[in-house]
Parts: structure tokens; sequence; C-alpha cells
């Protein structure tokens, strides 16, 4: 059954008027926890390596090659979901994941080579579940499929403002879990509960209900419309592969690379000026502050008017952000630095959301999926660079040199962001209507 929802009711088909409706109760409790092992894999290889070799290059390294090898091979799985669905994407990631990751845990305890454990990381990013970007997808699908045309602009846009919160609380409440875990359980604890819940959590993401809805139709593409599983219909129309690489799509991803060098780089400086106090351990909790009001913020996108363009959007808050990473830096008390994390995570929820409606309008026809991933991809590359080359900052010229890094992190958001105000002329029309929150 063919599920456009133009013409509901003549169908007999009754409307589906909120997302949460469309895709059942459990999908959003569901979601979260299985994105829970993709947030805690970069801290809980770094944790794992570190105490059971000693080296904390060996471990920045081994984090290093996992971010690697999810920035080279992530978008490559959200292809394979886009072409063959997401279920057999994810049902493979997660079986293959889940034992990389108990793979790693004898390697470094049996002292193995130090390159097999470097291999072993790049192959646990390589396979990570894509379950953020894929959401992503799933959701802009049953919005473009199964709520009437009317709702969708509204409805999109207070999705991508949920989802970039609930990044915000699940890249926060990683590192957490990982540390207590470790304090508690030891530190393979954290990489035995990734393993997990990748195979039930992911699993059971992979198996819901809402992954039989196929990617949504681009503007162009040429097809009939989108049907519900076990229908027949024409097969996926996809762009050429050249139109990923795009300066309206790479523009984007510079800023979510951006955005995942603040995030490395703002907790490995926080973990040198806590551990120059006596009390390393504290440097969670200032990461939670900036997490906190960076959701604030997402949350707040929803109100924005109208006339308050994506482009602009973006443009205000990557400005915000390096403000507060310049009063970070300079922070003479742990009170300034704590007013300067507010600022900066003031700025970064609204541009994550942002980031991630501009990659849902521009995506090309078929490649949501591979769009969202390369996204998702991108931070989680910043994330792990930035934080060997801050750790290594810290260890050879002081906290100080350190907590520079986000400074440049910041200008890098803020670089792509006056890109994409350049780049976001033309159809600034499609992206206005796509803000049009208060429609």
């Amino acid at each position: 059954m063919t599920l456009t929802n133009d013409r509901p009711r003549a169908r007999g088909i009754e409307p589906r008027t909120t997302v949460p409706q469309a895709v059942g109760p459990t999908y959003f409790p569901l979601a979260f926890v299985a994105r829970l092992p993709f947030a805690m894999m970069v801290v809980g290889v770094l944790t794992l390596v570190v105490a059971a070799t000693d080296s904390l290059t060996l471990g920045g390294a081994t984090s290093g090659m996992v971010g690697l090898g999810a920035a080279v091979c992530g978008p490559l799985i959200g292809a394979w979901a886009d072409r063959s669905g997401q279920r057999r994407a994810l049902l493979a990631t997660a079986v293959v994941h889940s034992i990389l990751l108990l793979v790693l845990t004898l390697a470094v305890f049996l002292a193995v080579p130090a390159a097999v454990v470097l291999a072993v990381g790049f192959s646990i990013g390589a396979s990570a579940p894509q379950v953020p970007p894929m959401s992503r997808s799933r959701l802009t699908g049953v919005i473009r499929t199964r709520l009437p045309a009317a709702r969708r602009p509204v409805a999109l846009s207070r999705t991508m403002s949920y989802e970039a919160t609930v990044d915000e609380v699940v890249f926060v409440f990683g590192p957490f879990v990982v540390g207590a875990l470790a304090t508690l359980f030891g530190p393979a604890a954290p990489i035995l509960a990734a393993s997990a819940l990748t195979a039930l959590a992911v699993g059971a993401f992979a198996l819901h209900s809402s992954g039989r809805v196929a990617p949504p139709p681009g503007p162009s593409a040429r097809t009939a419309g989108t049907t519900a599983a076990g229908a027949a219909g024409p097969p996926p129309v996809q762009a050429p592969v050249r139109e990923l690489f795009s300066g309206r799509v790479l523009v984007l991803v510079a800023g979510f690379l951006g955005i995942g060098l603040f995030f490395g780089s703002v907790l490995t400086a926080l973990s040198a000026y806590t551990g120059d106090a006596g009390h390393s351990e504290r440097a969670g909790l200032l990461y939670g502050f900036m997490g906190i009001g960076s959701a604030l913020t997402a949350l707040a996108v929803v109100v924005f008017p109208a006339r308050f363009s994506l482009r602009a959007r973006w443009l205000v808050f990557a400005v915000v952000q390096l403000a507060g990473a310049v009063v970070v830096a300079t922070a003479s008390s742990t009170g300034m630095l704590l007013a300067g994390l507010l600022i900066a995570g003031l700025g970064i929820g609204p541009s994550l959301v942002t980031i991630y409606s501009l990659g849902s309008e521009r995506s090309p026809v078929g490649r949501t999926a591979t769009v969202m991933t390369m996204l998702g991809s991108a931070i989680i590359l910043g994330q792990s660079a930035a934080s060997a080359a801050t750790g290594l900052l810290a260890d050879t010229f002081g906290t100080s040199a350190a907590m520079a890094v986000p400074v440049v992190a910041a200008g890098v958001v803020a670089g792509a962001a006056a890109a994409n105000w350049r780049l976001g002329r033309a159809p600034a029309a499609v992206e206005a209507q796509a803000s049009a929150t208060d429609a």
C-alpha cells in the first residue's frame, strides 16, 4: 500500500499527525539507547588501552584510529543503507562491531604488538553502527511519507532539534558512563558494556518497524512515491556519487568536523585543567555543564521565527561559540571558565540543529543516509583527532596551550558558517521554508 498521505482519506488511511504516532511509542527510547555505544567508543577505547598497556601514546593513537575508521567507512555504511536498506547494514555492522570490541579487550591484555591493537582500533571505528545518522534519515523518511504535507516543515524542524539534543546528551553522558563503569568494575567494563549494548540495542533498532520505510525521494526524484514494506515499486533513484562532494554538502561536513574538534579539545583541555588541581575526575562535570546549555538551546530552535533563516542561524551561533571559546582560553578562574563553557554551549546546540536541517535539505536524491553519516563521521573524526593533539600539547607545552585549541576548533566552525552564508544565497527560499517552525 502506497503511503503518500497527500490524500490519505481518499485511500482509506487515517493521516498520522505527529512523528511519535507514525513511529510508535518504543522508537525514541530505543534509538536513544542504541546510539550510546557510539558515544562510548572513543573514550572507552582510550581508557582500556591506557589502563592495560600503561601507554598514553598508544591509547591516544588507538582512539585516533577508531575515529579514522569511522570517518573513512561511516559514509560507505550510509551508502550501503541507502541502496540496500538500513536493516541489513545495521545488523551486519552490529555483529561485527560487537565481536571486535571483545577482540580488542583480549588483545590489550594479551600484550599483542601495538600494530595489531591499532588495526583492531581502526576496524572498530570502521564497523561502528551508524545509529544517529540513520535515525535522522529514517525519521526524515517517515515525515515525508507518513505525515500530511502541511505538517512536514514543522515536524522536520522539531525532529532535527530533538535529534541534535539527544546527540548532545549522549555525547556528554557517554564519557560519564565510561568513567563510572571503569571506576566501579575495571577498565574493560565500558568496552564489554558497549559490546553488549551494540548487539542488543542496535539489533533491536535495526528490526524496528520504522526500518521498513523507504528513503524519501528528493525534490528531483522522478518516482511515483515511497512504498511501505512489502509493496512493489520502482527501483530506488539515486543521484551520482559526485553530488555528495558539492560545496553545499562539504561545507556542512567541515562545520561538523569543527564541532567534533571542539568536543575533543574541550574535554582533553578540561582534563589537563582539573588535573593541575589534583582533581582530574571533575573534568566530566565541567564538560557536562557545557552540554546542558547546548541541549537547552537546541530545544529552543523550534521557536525561532521563519525569517531567521538557517544560514543566518548557523553564522550567528557559530560566533557565539567562538566567543565562548575565547573566554575559556583566557579564563583566570573556574567561574570564568564555567561562564565560557556556558556561552560556547549556547552556540553549539542551534548550530547542530541547523546543520542537520541543512543536510536534510541538501541531500542528493536517494543519498540521505549517506549525507547524515558523513556528518556524524566528521564529528567522531574531529573528536578523536583533537583529543590526541590536545593531549600532546598539554604534555609538551602545558595546560594553557591546550586551552587555546578550542578557539581554533570554534574558528573552523565559524569559517564554515561564513562559507555557507555565501553558498546558501541561491536556495534561500528553500531554506527559509525549512526553517518555518511557526508555519
